[in-house]
């Protein structure tokens, strides 16, 4: 092996380094986020009941997953528990003599070793399109991705969905040349996709549409609608492999598919039940589309940019992403769209990136939840394959303006270490500032509760303590006895009043009385207030 490529693999080792120690060490110091406990006990019930029986709203294959890594810390599970999902996370976790530090850990370890294995497909997309140098400026981008690594390092289910469908378009892009190979592996991973989240069913247009462009029988004589017969079979034969991978997921986990809808199943309506209906999916697959409508149906609170609303602003999602997003990262991402919209021979990579990014991103922006960037993920996903090109710029200061802002990007990204669920960008004030102009995922997901039980204990010590939280973990195990505020009158409130930043964020009455009397003496995790009365 050349020297060259001795140095090149080690500094794609490097960044995967930087990106695995980032991500555990994350993983290792939060508590459970709001949507992981259900994921966890999903994961279990899956595995050893073999039933769909909880969170049927998102398919199995994620969570399957998770139970890879549950595996090696056996938790105990109480089957005859007969709470809710949200519940039976919460039992699991804090009410079996299970270590919840230990089973999160389990949990998040598959989704992070996933998150590094879709890091070398950015590699190796870039590479594909613009050369090695490009692979590098892309995988720098996504090892330093601030959302990355926190949605990364967490055992939900938004990064391996994205995941899976930056592989699927990379096949796609490859099957342009040996469509035999990789058209085949294009189905498979949209397969893994859809039985992951839901949320990936509007790309399946695209990728049957972009299948149709795989060059069979070039060169070979034929008439015209021979070779186009030979696409369509082609794009027909994605579809179906992409069925049969969401069919065999359901399968894996219960080889009768038995189901029971929940008593309250919803009816969006009868065009979109019909069409639900007509999906060639399973049984729980098509009902759990139907909860999704539902959760579409409803109003939300929102936040933005200090402005607490109800419903959902559509131009939500790229507010949010340009708040949350490094400043360097969004100039490369720009200057590598422009790049390939210019170069003739990148122009059809575009319908592979950049129609895919912005479609989905398009659809995100129709969604009712206007609660992170993590249902946009995908963004710097496929982005950070986009501004890989332009290392073909070749302009005298092109490459040493790329090499400034990649270094500008990863500075950013380690100054918030190991903080990275709450980071904001330079422009709005940086990781401190972010509940100022977002709330929920983007800053306070419950990720802080045992940071908190620590700060309570070496630096405020037998104060009495009020706390309002949004958590799905159990602040008494975490050495946190706090109080309701909102239970007793205003002037009974003295010592610390400890609020969550989502709660504060939507603070209204009471609450807001509360924190508007009140003096901020601390953070925690720069997602938790601390107020003394």
């Amino acid at each position: 092996m050349s020297r060259g490529r001795v140095i090149y693999l080690l500094v794609v080792v490097a960044l995967l380094g930087e990106m695995a120690f980032a991500m555990v060490t994350t993983a290792v110091q939060q508590t459970p986020t709001i949507d992981e406990p259900v994921y966890v006990a999903t994961a279990e019930v899956l595995t050893r009941e073999h039933l769909v029986l909880y969170n049927p709203e998102h398919p199995p294959l994620g969570k399957l997953a998770m139970a890879a890594g549950l595996a090696f810390v056996d938790p105990r599970l109480d089957t005859t528990y007969p709470g809710n999902q949200t519940q039976q996370g919460r039992h699991l976790l804090y009410e079996t003599g299970n270590n919840p530090f230990r089973v999160m850990l389990a949990a998040r370890l598959p989704m992070i070793v996933l998150t590094l294995l879709f890091g070398l497909v950015v590699l190796a997309f870039a590479r594909d399109l613009a050369g090695p140098w490009a692979g590098l400026v892309a995988l720098a981008l996504y090892a330093f991705s601030p959302d990355i690594i926190a949605h990364g390092s967490l055992a939900t289910l938004d990064m391996p969905a994205a995941g899976m469908l930056l592989t699927a378009f990379w096949f796609l892009w490859r099957s342009r040349q040996r469509p035999w190979r990789y058209l085949p592996l294009a189905g498979v991973a949209l397969g893994a996709a859809l039985a992951t989240r839901m949320s990936a069913l509007p790309a399946v247009p695209l990728v049957l549409l972009l299948s149709l462009l795989s060059p069979f029988a070039v060169g070979k004589p034929g008439t015209w609608w021979k070779k186009l017969a030979w696409r369509v079979v082609a794009a027909i034969g994605v579809g179906l492999i992409a069925v049969a991978v969401v069919w065999v997921v359901y399968l894996a986990v219960d080889p009768r598919l038995r189901w029971t809808p929940p008593v309250n199943m919803p009816h969006p309506g009868r065009l979109k039940t019909l069409a639900v209906d007509l999906l060639p999916f399973p049984k729980a697959y098509r009902d759990g589309i139907l909860i999704q409508f539902q959760f579409e149906s409803r109003t939300f609170n929102g936040f933005l940019l200090g402005h607490a609303y109800r419903g959902s602003l559509w131009y939500y999602q790229p507010v949010a992403l340009l708040i949350k997003t490094p400043l360097g990262m969004m100039a490369l991402w720009l200057a590598g769209a422009l790049t390939m919209l210019v170069k003739p021979a990148l122009r059809v990579a575009t319908l592979y990136l950049l129609v895919p990014a912005g479609a989905l991103l398009l659809v995100a922006m129709t969604g009712a939840r206007d609660y992170g960037t993590r249902y946009v993920i995908f963004v710097p996903v496929f982005l950070a394959v986009v501004a890989g090109t332009v290392v073909l710029v070749r302009f005298a200061w092109a490459r040493i303006g790329t090499v400034v802002l990649v270094a500008f990007v990863a500075v950013s990204s380690l100054m918030t270490f190991p903080y990275y669920l709450p980071y904001s960008n330079e422009a709005f004030g940086g990781t401190s500032h972010t509940h100022l102009n977002l709330h929920d995922s983007n800053v306070d997901w419950g990720q802080d509760l045992a940071r908190l039980g620590a700060r309570l204990r070496t630096k405020y010590p037998g104060e009495p303590v009020w706390t309002v939280f949004k958590t799905s973990g159990v602040p008494t195990y975490y050495g946190i006895q706090g109080k309701n505020p909102l239970t007793v009158p205003n002037d009974q409130v003295h010592g610390l009043l400890v609020v969550s930043d989502s709660r504060v964020a939507l603070a209204t009455g009471k609450l807001q009385q509360l924190i508007s009397s009140s003096q901020e003496i601390d953070n925690v995790g720069y997602s938790i207030r601390i107020y003394r009365r």
